[in-house]
């Protein structure tokens, strides 16, 4: 490059400018390579996630609070008590649901299909954390559905604690929230949406 000055100029300002120059096009020719070294780099954390990470939330499974694990529920349908403690030992996957919300009844659809498959391998809960809504109304719900799990209406105890340990994503119920429970009682929230049956079969293998 041919810089041209006069005698008046001042040398420290022409040298200044000639480095810029020179800094901006060596930033330039390096873009594409960096742009290959940040891919490489997410691809080397991709290939090396543990089981039980979740991509979706950046988290492993955590084991749960006793005071969720040992909550008493209500089965709607034989009206006997139960807690998440009664099935260590077995995958449990915990729904979050209201009975206005389509979405759920879709994915309690792919839960139906996951036990046509396994039968009782799996322990299924369907939770109503609608404020709004009773025992009545998810009885209603199962008869017109033909769903056969446990369903128990959310104590409000228990909602405030599932919000305080997975946020209010867990009781958004057009993101069909599903907790994942594995045998030794450790958990994580499923990625967002309907879960097909295969998908959720696919997620309990994970456990182990």
């Amino acid at each position: 490059m041919l810089v041209c000055f006069n005698s008046n100029m001042n040398y420290k300002i022409v040298f200044g400018l000639m480095g810029i120059i020179a800094a901006t096009l060596f930033l330039l020719s390096g873009c594409s390579h960096t742009e290959i070294s940040k891919t490489s780099i997410d691809s080397s954390i991709v290939d090396t996630e543990p089981i039980g990470f979740n991509p979706e939330t950046k988290t492993m499974r955590e084991k749960l609070p006793e005071t969720i694990l040992s909550a008493q529920l209500k089965d709607v349908n034989s009206q006997k008590f139960f807690s998440l403690n009664d099935f260590k030992g077995k995958p449990v996957l915990v729904e979050s649901f209201a009975v206005w919300c389509p979405v759920c009844t879709k994915q309690q659809q792919e839960i139906k299909k996951l036990h046509d498959d396994v039968g009782g391998e799996v322990i299924s809960v369907s939770l109503d954390t609608d404020p709004n809504e009773d025992e009545e109304k998810v009885k209603e719900h199962l008869k017109a559905n033909g769903f056969n799990w446990y369903y128990a209406v959310s104590p409000s105890d228990l909602t405030k604690e599932l919000i305080e340990q997975f946020s209010t994503a867990i009781i958004n119920a057009p993101q069909a929230p599903v907790m994942l429970i594995c045998p030794d009682q450790s958990a994580e929230i499923l990625r967002r949406g309907v879960k097909s049956a295969s998908e959720l079969k696919e997620a309990i293998s994970s456990c182990g």
